[in-house]
């Protein structure tokens, strides 16, 4: 790859802003797309956590593919394989054809997603490490933040279909800037898969780290599961203004990333991991208490506020993970992600099962989702 290190940070955000940009941008088209298979609207929001359980599946077998056969090849198998299942996609007829393929959309895109992380792990360490994951985090926030403006757009001119024709080309897109400008950073070696699972697994702290990532992008998750319901039924707002809130969280997201790059300088990573979560229990627990009293500009700020903390979070989270496998950087970032997206799929269909006219379900799974991350995080 270009040795320019801007456009290593644009290559791999746009390489792992493929799962923001599956999950965002069909947000807006779920009333639609419940319409058209004469399904709840739940069951549209189940297709959510069936992508996030093959995504979960689809890293377990990445993480080996990618240290065994290197990012690149990894990376095109991936993203050719999630360009195909996006187009059949368009295709079905019902809501559990749709289920299957957007499995195994999902599936391809683990391939495609433990590489990111992996790529950076083979180039940086320590500090320096973090501040590309904070980066990477800040940019990659730009898909989601644009994707479902996006999905607006394109249901202004034309049908749900077309949104995931659009997921498919960028795809193949991607595919496309990997083969040509991809220069392979992994150095290779004989691997036993079961072994490199093992040491990963056999790190105390590591996992004790990954848990906290993962209830920290379950909670963010949980949050955009419900989003759809949130601004589109409970706040009464369009689907052009859906777009324009959906976005304010990422916009804040991102920024807080960007600072998190500049508080590195003057706090330890675990300091400004405790700060974030510690904040994201007092929002919840407040968005909890005054669920029935407020209105609008309330609610808005209460979930802005409370996804913005995870900018503190994954980057300083990722890096210290990732920091202990040098040699098995692919198998820690595929962990990484089956226990994000994992714990992420569950909760939110826990979530999604208690689905109800207000906002109490939703206020009070933020609630517990940061309170245990806050307790995982004290045994580090």
């Amino acid at each position: 790859m270009n040795n320019n290190k801007s456009y290593l940070i644009i290559i791999l955000s746009i390489l792992s802003a493929i799962a923001p940009i599956s999950i965002a941008t069909y947000l807006p088209s779920m009333p639609i797309m419940a319409e058209h298979y004469k399904v709840n609207i739940s069951d549209i929001e189940l297709s959510l956590s069936i992508f996030m359980f093959g995504f979960s599946l689809g890293q377990i077998f990445g993480g080996p593919f990618s240290d065994a056969k290197g990012r690149k090849l990894s990376s095109l198998v991936g993203l050719l394989g999630y360009s195909i299942f996006s187009f059949l996609i368009t295709s079905s007829t019902s809501v559990y054809e749709l289920w299957i393929y957007r499995f195994f959309e999902a599936f391809f895109g683990g391939l495609i997603i433990v590489n990111a992380a992996a790529i950076i792990r083979d180039l940086y360490k320590g500090k320096e490490a973090a501040k590309y994951f904070s980066i990477l985090g800040s940019l990659r926030t730009i898909a989601p933040m644009l994707a479902p403006a996006l999905g607006a757009f394109i249901l202004f001119f034309f049908s749900w279909e077309k949104i995931f024709v659009f997921l498919g080309l960028y795809s193949a897109f991607v595919a496309f800037l990997i083969f040509k400008d991809f220069k392979e950073t992994y150095t290779y070696s004989k691997k036993n898969i079961i072994q490199s699972y093992l040491i990963v697994l056999s790190n105390k702290k590591a996992m004790t780290m990954m848990f906290v990532l993962a209830l920290g992008f379950s909670s963010m998750f949980s949050i955009v599961t419900k989003s759809s319901f949130i601004y589109i039924e409970y706040l009464g707002l369009s689907v052009n203004q859906f777009a324009f809130f959906q976005g304010l969280n990422f916009v804040f997201f991102m920024l807080i990333a960007a600072l998190n790059v500049k508080f590195l300088n003057y706090f330890k990573a675990k300091k400004i991991l405790q700060f974030a979560v510690l904040s994201q229990i007092i929002l919840a627990f407040l968005f909890l208490i005054l669920n029935d009293y407020i209105g609008f500009i309330l609610v808005i700020f209460f979930i802005v506020s409370y996804i913005s903390m995870n900018g503190l979070i994954y980057g300083n989270a990722t890096a210290l993970i990732m920091e202990n496998f040098p040699h098995n950087a692919g198998v820690a970032s595929a962990l990484i992600g089956v226990l994000q997206y994992g714990t992420a799929s569950i909760i939110s269909s826990i979530i999604v099962s208690f689905h109800s006219n207000s906002l109490i379900s939703v206020a009070f799974g933020m609630l517990i989702i940061s309170s245990v991350a806050f307790l995982v995080l004290k045994k580090y």
